[in-house]
């Protein structure tokens, strides 16, 4: 016969524990705060690449020439005094190589095109530095095209380790770009102008001073990260509702109720850890954190359909033994669905970096949690509200019915 365990004996304890880790949770938030990612708190957000100067070009005439690039072709406006007003456009079709494409530029008067790096390289990847005025004038504009020589993007966290600043990497391998995100503290002196100079001074002295152009910038402000936030709090809230709604229509009421307490529960052992060890809470690790309250109600749900089962099926004295034995039928179930799951989400861990790295922390506790809850806060919580439970007629109310009881007592 199959040993069965009394689970209902460590209910107690585990609440206690839970709570001790929780109350150290609570103590986390407010000595250390929590680590929030740019998202949720005002930042500059940067992508850029590591690329050679392909081109410079340089205009000497009176007329004023903007160069503009999309992914087909090269155009050069010209306007102004001495000059008629058109657009001559170069598509990479018609100039397939960086040579052919500085020929072209420099057919137009008054425009002096260099190549600075290989000729034979293809025009079709061309691209500028957004932080530079696209104007022509006797300073050298400056095209790039994307490097032969790939960069990691542990070399750019390398290169800006002792800035506080979050590296992704985008693109493929050919076109290679990096997210860096870097947040600004109100009540610091550095302003988001001078954050950006420090990062790109830090990008220049590790790859070079002209193979650094910036593709696009933006800023994120304090009303738009924390009006994230706020919808993030509604988002976890609406869910929670959802699900409560969702096992009260399929359980009873204490079912449902004991459902939440467990998700609330994994919640915040999350942010236990999240808060101790200073884990970056970004939209990613709030993904994981939803993705541990579908994990963890459909881990209860298995529990509590077995609890209701039983409650036809099984003659019992107590509540618990009923609890004891839906939890035994569940238990293989339980512990080989979070295993294979943990290898999943181990793996994303030890082989990731970044954002994915801390999403795949989050969710390695969040699992763990979710299995622990689901069969002792969750069935504790439901032993309370049943501890005055009679079996029989009314077996599926939280208390005795009051004519039984005194009938008992006649007897």
């Amino acid at each position: 016969m199959k040993r069965q365990f009394k689970f209902s004996k460590a209910f107690l304890p585990c609440a206690i524990f839970s709570g001790i880790l929780i109350l150290a949770g609570i103590v986390g938030v407010c000595v250390r705060g929590i680590n929030f990612s740019i998202d949720f708190v005002p930042g500059l957000v940067e992508e850029v690449r590591v690329a050679p100067a392909a081109i410079e070009v340089t205009y000497s005439g009176s007329a004023t020439v903007n160069v503009e690039l999309d992914n087909t072709s090269l155009r050069m406006i010209i306007s102004g005094a001495g000059a008629d007003n058109e657009t001559r456009t170069f598509t990479f079709g018609q100039n397939p190589t960086v040579n052919a494409m500085a020929a072209a530029m420099s057919g137009v008067s008054g425009v002096s095109a260099k190549v600075m790096g290989s000729g034979d390289a293809d025009s079709y990847g061309l691209f500028m530095n957004s932080l530079v005025t696209s104007r022509l004038s006797s300073n050298p504009l400056r095209l790039y095209v994307p490097s032969s020589e790939l960069t990691s993007v542990e070399q750019v966290r390398e290169a800006v380790a002792g800035l506080d600043v979050s590296v992704k990497e985008l693109g493929t391998e050919e076109n290679r770009s990096f997210q860096l995100r870097a947040k600004v503290d109100k009540d610091s002196e550095v302003s988001s102008q001078e954050l950006q100079n420090q990062i790109i001074t830090a990008l220049q002295a590790k790859f070079g001073a002209d193979n650094v152009p910036v593709v696009k910038q933006d800023f994120v402000g304090s009303q738009w990260s924390s009006s994230l936030l706020i919808r993030s709090i509604l988002l976890t809230i609406v869910t929670l509702f959802l699900i409560w709604l969702y096992a009260t229509i399929r359980f009873h009421w204490d079912f449902a109720l004991g459902a939440i307490v467990a998700l609330v529960h994994d919640f915040l052992i999350m942010f236990t850890f999240i808060s101790w060890f200073q884990i970056e809470f970004s939209t990613t690790t709030l993904a994981a954190v939803l993705t541990i309250f579908g994990y963890s109600i459909n881990a209860t749900v298995v529990i509590l359909d077995r609890v209701r089962e039983s409650l036809k099926t099984t003659q019992a004295k107590k509540f618990t033994e009923i609890l004891d034995k839906a939890l035994n039928d569940t238990l293989t179930r339980s512990i080989i669905t979070t295993v294979t799951t943990l290898f999943a989400s181990v793996a994303l861990w030890v082989f990731n970096t970044g954002s994915i790295e801390c999403f795949a922390i989050v969710l390695t506790i969040g699992l763990i949690s979710g299995c622990y809850s689901s069969m002792f806060i969750s069935s504790g919580f439901i032993a309370l509200m049943r501890r005055n439970w009679q079996s029989g007629e009314w077996s599926n109310h939280t208390r005795p019915h009051p004519e039984k009881k005194i009938q008992k007592t006649e007897d």
